[in-house]
């Protein structure tokens, strides 16, 4: 008989499902920014990078789906052979569907110039 293991973590969490539902969304966006940030990156690599974020973000429980953009404009910057730039938060815009149980989260990650910041937020939350 398979482990149901949602189940067993179900019993770690001490909210309603609308609640856990956010706090998976929130825990996707922290780990693709805290895991990717600093990553080399060039014309060459860029569309991969996004493409390997968002992938491997897919593949996590309850992620529906994923997006991930970089902006090509720092990748400008690079000034020879050896010079590359490394991903930091301005460039990185983030798309995220989370579904736990019948709630449906879209939340997201973009840079936001009038507080300098990479924003992560929720802009819709509701039944699936």
């Amino acid at each position: 008989m398979p482990v149901n293991r949602a189940k067993i973590a179900e019993k770690y969490f001490n909210c309603s499902d609308r609640e856990r539902a956010a706090f998976e969304a929130g825990i996707k966006l922290g780990t693709i920014y805290h895991q990717f940030i600093g990553t080399p990156i060039s014309r060459v690599n860029v569309a991969l990078l996004e493409k390997t974020i968002a992938e491997g973000t897919k593949i996590q429980p309850f992620v529906e789906d994923a997006e991930v953009r970089i902006s090509r404009e720092e990748l400008k910057r690079k000034k020879g052979e050896f010079d590359y730039v490394s991903l930091s938060g301005n460039m990185l815009t983030v798309r995220l569907l989370v579904e736990y149980k019948d709630v449906r989260v879209s939340a997201g990650m973009k840079f936001i110039k009038e507080i300098n910041y990479p924003l992560m937020y929720m802009d819709k939350i509701g039944k699936a």
